[in-house]
């Protein structure tokens, strides 16, 4: 996999993208970075990418012409990629979202800072993605949050195969992981479950299900919306929910 982005401070990827499993899937080829800087698309000796809304208003937008030109060029270099714009208006980013775009041979993330972009530049997008509602300073930080999301679900990221599977929002569970606890296994009388400590398997499955079901239901009740639970799983979640 290509993964680029289009910043005007291409320095801030560099660090994160080399360090822990990021840096290790870099090193083993699973995927290859590229930073562009979009002041390379600019043509005034100050190499301006903002201007003054038209309108008024406070602050400043990205003009759409270093844009267009950065996407179109890095574009033209190989097959097309497919390109990913961040914006209050996009689509909110979720696992699903991330196990979609790990299947695609190239990214282009494209990062806004300021005021935001002229609108224009959103016809490039292949699609527009939000984090949350809230407001960042600009793209970078979204783009790496997505990248790393991505990363870790391309074969041999994490070591363990079944690793992704496991975690919380994963397609195939729609909830939030189980409890998980290491050593000691007694802490200022806080206990590890003693179902973690038996060694039989099949009850330390259906325990981690059940504690899924549970952490889901107080904490993310709304996710339980789209999960498969059985009517024995129903009735724990709704006992979760009520403190019982």
């Amino acid at each position: 996999m290509l993964i680029e982005t289009i910043s005007v401070f291409p320095e801030l990827f560099e660090p994160y993208l080399s360090a822990s499993i990021m840096g290790r899937a870099r090193r083993a080829g699973l995927f290859e970075f590229r930073a562009h800087d979009l002041r390379d698309w600019t043509h005034d000796r100050h190499r301006t990418v903002d201007d003054a809304p038209f309108g008024g208003g406070q602050g400043m937008l990205m003009k759409v012409e270093p844009i267009f030109e950065a996407v179109e060029a890095v574009s033209a270099e190989g097959p097309r990629p497919h390109v990913v714009f961040f914006s209050p208006c996009g689509r909110r980013f979720d696992q699903r979202a991330a196990e979609r775009l790990s299947r695609e041979d190239r990214l282009l993330f494209v990062c806004g800072r300021y005021e935001g972009m002229d609108e224009r530049a959103y016809a490039l997008a292949d699609e527009v993605v939000s984090l949350g509602d809230y407001v960042l300073t600009g793209g970078e930080l979204a783009a790496l949050a997505v990248i790393d999301s991505v990363v870790r679900l391309l074969p041999g990221a994490l070591g363990d195969e079944m690793s992704p599977v496991d975690e919380s929002f994963s397609a195939d569970a729609g909830l939030l992981e189980y409890a998980q606890y290491t050593r000691p296994a007694s802490f200022r009388g806080m206990d590890v479950p003693e179902v973690l400590l038996s060694g039989d398997h099949a009850r330390v499955a259906a325990w981690r299900r059940a504690s899924a079901v549970e952490r889901t239901a107080r904490w993310r009740p709304d996710l339980l919306e789209r999960a498969s639970l059985t009517p024995e799983e129903t009735e724990l979640a709704r006992r979760a929910r009520e403190g019982a």
